[in-house]
């Protein structure tokens, strides 16, 4: 038996802020939480990425942050603010399971370990592994909540957190639990990590004047993706549980597909991206025609949009002038581990609003990536009745969630 699975809880720790309804009017706004990072971070290059305004402090006392990276902080902090939302106390949580999505774990950790070995007077503080480990984020999150189910860390890079909310579905669908806590969090934008993506020169080149706009997805004049950090969790639970407690429910997550290109280790391929949206519809008994709004993936590559809307249009077809598209990440950067989650957010927030937010800054649409684009500001959809998030990630792992209106 398969059980209906709903989201009854969100938190943001987002560039547009923590509070759900204010960080969704942003978006539907088409304002842009991204702006120039500092040159002692940055490496003294201009470098636009979406930093997210976030002090640990009502969620930990200096004591308790020793060995906690921000990473780290940030998932429980988003973790408490969808327990809250959810209107759930801890004392149900006992067999509840994390399963959280993070791509490069304790950054901050790992940089500061560095600095210390090669300083004249090396030395490494103690905490450095528990503090940078990839799973550190779920760990915190279990241990502040007492979850004492099953507690998952999924790291496929851009895939990360919705492959954590996908495999946390799954464990409410097949009857395992009726509690997780599912999303990502990743805290990336320190100097060592940041130089590296310079080096790859996949990062945008921002407006000296307009660094707000240097995420522009599907347009012709894109330059490259937009770091970003920030947590997103999701509360999520079986349909009649909630229901029988009286819970606010978003939404349902109705279906989950996976693919890999298997082809290159960064080049996307819409063969592997069509199989994961196939699948993804197949699992959730949709037809394409069902499905009114796509969260693209929508970095900002030159190579990557098209290769998307390629993918949107094959399994489409005929239906593909009807999916409204767009892409959030032009206002609040790619949060890699994290992006899925708040994009998943984001795309339940959509449906139960029947509101659509836009991409961005795209003023002359790319003719190779020919879908239609919601730009500028968001629009009604009142028909809106199942939507979509795409995460198509580095290493080729493709990740699709599918969520329907109650």
């Amino acid at each position: 038996m398969k059980h209906a699975v709903v989201v009854t809880g969100i938190g943001l720790i987002s560039p547009l802020g923590n509070q759900t309804g204010a960080v969704f009017e942003s978006l539907m706004q088409g304002q842009s939480g991204i702006r120039l990072l500092p040159g002692e971070q940055s490496n003294g290059v201009a470098t636009a990425a979406g930093v997210v305004d976030f002090a640990p402090d009502p969620w930990f006392s200096r004591l308790q942050l020793s060995g906690v990276d921000r990473v780290s902080q940030m998932a429980v902090a988003a973790a408490d603010l969808a327990l809250k939302d959810a209107g759930l106390a801890q004392d149900a949580l006992a067999d509840a399971g994390v399963y959280v999505g993070c791509g490069m774990g304790g950054a901050s950790a790992i940089e500061a370990s560095y600095a210390g070995h090669f300083s004249a007077k090396p030395r490494v503080s103690p905490l450095s592994v528990v503090a940078s480990m990839t799973n550190a984020p779920a760990a915190h999150v279990a241990m502040r909540f007492g979850v004492g189910g099953r507690v998952m860390t999924y790291s496929i890079a851009c895939a990360s957190s919705s492959v954590a909310i996908g495999e946390g579905y799954r464990s409410i669908a097949s009857g395992e639990t009726d509690i997780a806590i599912a999303g990502g969090s990743e805290a990336l934008l320190v100097p060592c990590v940041i130089r590296a993506w310079q080096s790859m020169q996949t990062l945008a080149v921002p407006d000296a004047v307009y660094p707000e706009t240097a995420c522009r997805p599907f347009s012709t004049d894109r330059s490259g993706l937009v770091l970003g950090e920030g947590a997103a969790m999701l509360i999520m639970e079986r349909e009649d549980h909630a229901r029988a407690r009286g819970a606010n429910i978003y939404a349902r997550i109705s279906g989950f597909g996976m693919s890999c290109d298997a082809v290159h280790i960064t080049r996307p391929e819409p063969d592997g991206q069509a199989r994961a949206l196939r699948a993804a519809l197949r699992h959730a008994d949709l037809t394409p025609a069902d499905v009114g709004y796509c969260n693209a993936h929508g970095t900002a590559t030159i190579v990557g949009d098209p290769v998307e809307c390629v993918a949107l249009r094959e399994v489409w077809g005929t239906d593909a002038d009807n999916l409204l598209v767009s892409s959030t990440k032009s206002m609040h950067g790619h949060l890699l581990g994290a992006a899925g989650a708040l994009e998943a957010a984001v795309t339940a927030l959509a449906v139960h609003h029947k509101q659509i937010p836009p991409t961005a800054h795209c003023v002359s649409p790319d003719p190779a990536c020919n879908m239609p684009l919601v730009k500028d500001t968001g629009i009604a959809a009142s028909n809106l009745k199942a939507a979509i998030s795409n995460s198509f990630a580095f290493g080729g792992t493709n990740a699709v969630l599918v969520f329907t209106a109650v």
